[in-house]
């Protein structure tokens, strides 16, 4: 791995701090086995950092870099899935004991499952989990292998997880056996792309602390084409934006990541929104908490 393809994330702005110093701890994963149609996502990560250097510090609203942004290295994944999965789950831990929060760049979704095993590692018990997707993920398993994409929802609501799904449009009989089984909450792309909805409101039993899962997917392709999965209807840029603040004036926020970004090369605007995507995340996170 050329550590020189992974820059601390708005390098061209900010120094690298002290972990402990750092609000948002950026992990990149390029993890990427499972995809089932177009590939690509294992370089997102990096194509995110080198793009966060064209990122102005200033978001319209805030510095969230004044809260502390740490890059940390990336994750291994040149080994077998479930090795990859508890490198993830101890990267995740060893941020949250260090009293950061973990900002994951994707990879293929399934690197969300080493997220929470992490978040749990960490002692982090009662939490649910915000989804924006194209796709429910709720596949006991996808042609076989209970590690794809397809199924880390399900790896989820198994753990006993919470889970509100926003914006999904395309998901099996099997998966909506599932979230009537598991209880799952969700409003789905034909009710927020349809009505123009721009926030939700979380059940009162849903739990305070939420982590916050973006497949890129989610969006409409006519944002965000630059992914292995693209269904049309998707979400727009600022209704996204909108709905994930709308989750965090209700709950904590304690980490979020961005999965399935695939840079198509030549088109580096794609890059630059999937930065800007995370960074305009957390200053959402950033000025919710005052930091």
């Amino acid at each position: 791995m050329n550590m020189n393809d992974y820059p601390i994330f708005l390098g061209s702005e900010i120094d690298q701090p002290a972990p402990d110093k750092a609000m948002f701890h950026v992990l990149p994963v390029p993890f990427e086995k499972t995809v089932s149609y177009g590939g690509g996502t294992g370089l997102g990560p990096s194509s995110i950092l080198k793009a966060s250097w064209q990122l102005e510090e200033w978001d319209g609203y805030s510095k969230p870099c004044d809260a502390g942004i740490y890059t940390c290295e990336p994750v291994d994944c040149a080994v077998d899935a479930e090795q990859v999965i508890n490198n993830i789950a101890e990267a995740t831990a060893n941020i949250v004991r260090q009293g950061g929060m973990p900002v994951v760049l994707g990879g293929e979704h399934t690197v969300t499952y080493g997220v929470i095993k992490g978040l749990k590692q960490a002692g982090i018990e009662d939490f649910g989990i915000v989804q924006i997707d194209a796709h429910a993920d709720l596949r006991h398993a996808y042609e076989g292998d209970l590690l794809s994409h397809a199924s880390v929802m399900k790896r989820a609501v198994d753990m006993g997880i919470p889970l509100y799904q926003l914006g999904i449009r395309a998901f099996c009989e099997e998966e909506k056996g599932y979230r009537e089984e598991f209880g799952v909450y969700y409003q789905d792309a034909d009710e927020l792309v349809q009505n123009n909805i721009q926030s939700i409101t979380l059940p009162d039993d849903f739990p305070q602390k939420v982590f916050f899962t973006l497949d890129i997917d989610g969006m409409d392709p006519s944002v965000f084409p630059s992914t292995g999965t693209p269904v049309p209807g998707g979400l727009s840029w600022y209704q996204t934006l909108n709905l994930f603040e709308s989750v965090a004036k209700q709950r904590e926020i304690i980490g979020f990541d961005v999965m399935e970004f695939a840079p198509i090369e030549g088109f580096h605007a794609y890059d630059f929104a999937a930065s800007m995507l995370t960074y305009k995340l957390m200053g959402i996170v950033q000025r919710q908490l005052g930091k």
